[in-house]
């Protein structure tokens, strides 16, 4: 048996009063067994509570709420977080009851209602108190066909081919598991992914990585998002990580220590043997600057420059060349020049720079 004592403070909050709650009867000896079910999306209107027992406290902190129910020799808590994401937790006197309990409260909790234009997208972060976490998001996902027209031409091919892309092409191992998407700001990088996130959906599960500052520093953290979660080991995982200038530049080895290699192990290291991983970048860098071990042949699954639209190309998108500057424009400015918002920012031309003789 375990002496219980709790210290709490002004930093606490009523939450973190039914974490303590819900431990102390586990931590005791009381009730020795617990288990737990990580639930990334739940219906809105599911209770998550089981068949018995006494809702003792309830606990809502900016969105996210939690109960403790008491029942004859058992106690569940259950947090619900913003987004619709849940952990349950139950403490039992025997592993069966704990086991009972858990399954009656999540009983079709689970939202199986997803709209064809979008998708569940898991966002992945660390946290002091939880550790790693992810949280669940439904995420707009446009369909490819509808903004293939938004990139240059051999762009819009070569996503195209990634499109297409099946799992049983990727799980070879001559394979590379890096997508690389590098360009200019402002060229639909990001849309681009969405709009992929769709097209695999049916076998692959898309999560960002909101911290990948942490994710390739933290080697505890980089193990849990290795692992994934339980309900996605029968998918592959595209695990995005944007902006990653700094990560995967020319310079990485040495501005960030040992963060690239843990990038590339994760692609196709040891720590990639037997995970069904693929990890997709994003970067604003030119291919010269990036860090030659991250685009050698072999590593990567698709290598896709995602830049301006051609004048011709990028006329015919606004149906005028009024605007469009002779080396072409980006999406965003299109989109600006289409909304007449052209003449909103003005940036100084800069002079040429070169040698007096």
């Amino acid at each position: 048996m375990l002496d219980f004592h709790v210290a709490l403070d002004d930093a606490d909050t009523p939450r973190d009063v039914l974490d303590a709650l819900m431990l102390a009867a586990f931590t005791t000896g009381e009730q020795p067994f617990a288990q737990t079910a990580r639930l990334p999306k739940v219906r809105k209107d599911a209770t998550l509570l089981p068949d018995s027992g006494e809702v003792r406290w309830t606990a809502t902190d900016n969105g996210v709420r939690s109960h403790l129910v008491k029942g004859d020799g058992w106690t569940l808590r259950a947090t619900r977080w913003r987004g619709n994401s849940a952990d349950v937790t139950v403490t039992a006197v025997s592993d069966e009851l704990a086991s009972r309990v858990l399954q009656e409260a999540i009983k079709g909790a689970k939202d199986k209602d997803k709209p064809v234009d979008s998708v569940d997208m898991g966002f992945w972060h660390l946290t002091q108190k939880r550790g790693a976490c992810r949280d669940n998001r439904r995420i707009a996902t446009p369909a490819w066909a509808d903004i293939r027209r938004n990139y240059a031409s051999e762009v819009a091919s070569a996503i195209d081919r990634l499109v297409e892309v099946e799992p049983d092409s990727v799980s070879g191992a001559v394979n590379g598991r890096l997508l690389l998407l590098h360009g200019v700001p402002g060229t639909g990088k990001t849309t681009a992914l969405r709009a992929l996130a769709r097209s695999w959906s049916a076998w692959c599960q898309v999560d960002c990585v909101l911290d990948p500052e942490n994710l390739f520093q933290d080697s505890s953290y980089l193990m849990e998002v290795a692992m994934g979660e339980e309900d996605q080991e029968r998918k592959w995982r595209l695990l995005l990580v944007e902006d990653c200038d700094e990560l995967i530049s020319a310079g990485a080895k040495q501005a960030s220590g040992q963060a690239l290699s843990r990038l590339l192990n994760l692609t196709d290291g040891l720590l990639a043997q037997g995970r069904k991983i693929l990890v997709g970048l994003t970067t604003n860098e030119p291919l010269s600057r990036l860090h030659p071990a991250v685009v050698r042949p072999g590593r990567c699954l698709a290598q896709i420059e995602v830049g301006r639209l051609p004048f011709v190309e990028a006329s015919a998108w606004l149906g005028t060349p009024q605007g469009i500057d002779a080396q072409g424009a980006t999406l965003a400015e299109l989109y600006a020049l289409q909304r007449g918002e052209s003449g909103m920012v003005h940036v100084e031309k800069q002079p040429a720079t070169g040698l007096y003789l």
